[in-house]
């Protein structure tokens, strides 16, 4: 969970080796629920290999909020600091290697570490940076059409289009499958206009 950390801070290595007991390491199917909707988040996951992603349950329907891949670290935020439900699920796409840390190591962790000079500034703008793509992610479901959020998927994180099966892509952007169909046909006649 943690080594995605390593690369940002090799100075604090001692402190990822200290930790490292305390995670666990899975490695699990395609389709397996990490955390559902309305239990508590428990653990930090940090994903080793693999594609995972959250949603939650519309009346019926899967509405999927967000893609995460290797080296992403993820929870959920409000119920893993609140001990409070979920309002999503986290689920694998693919078959996925994660390591999961514990709560009480990831308050310990961070309790470590807030001694440690310059981490805390850091540790926020590593938060900052993701808090502005949710923001982003926001604007754009408001702002643009479906069309326009499938070529930004296109241009700016192309692994997403190239990874994810088409219907999480679909729920991702609001549509249908058969709408989504439609898009991609659009596109690949060339007529980029909608």
């Amino acid at each position: 969970m943690l080594f995605h950390f390593r690369d940002k801070f090799p100075q604090l290595n001692a402190y990822w080796d200290k930790y490292l007991p305390f995670q666990k390491r899975m490695e699990v199917p395609a389709k397996s629920v990490l955390l559902e909707e309305g239990s508590v988040s428990q653990n930090y996951i940090f994903i080793e290999k693999g594609c995972v992603r959250t949603f939650f349950n519309n009346k019926g329907d899967d509405k999927t909020v967000q893609f995460f891949f290797e080296n992403d670290g993820l929870s959920s935020l409000d119920s893993f600091i609140n001990h409070i439900p979920s309002t999503f699920t986290i689920e694998t796409i693919e078959p996925s290697i994660i390591y999961l840390l514990p709560r009480q190591y990831v308050a310990q962790l961070i309790d470590d570490l807030s001694h440690e000079p310059d981490f805390t500034s850091l540790l926020l703008q590593m938060w900052a940076i993701r808090q502005t793509h949710y923001m982003n992610e926001f604007v754009s479901f408001i702002r643009d059409t479906p069309e326009q959020r499938y070529q930004n998927l296109l241009t700016q994180r192309p692994h997403i289009i190239q990874r994810v099966p088409q219907h999480y892509i679909a729920s991702y952007l609001g549509v249908s499958t058969v709408h989504l169909s439609r898009i991609k046909s659009k596109l690949a006649k060339g007529n980029p206009h909608f």
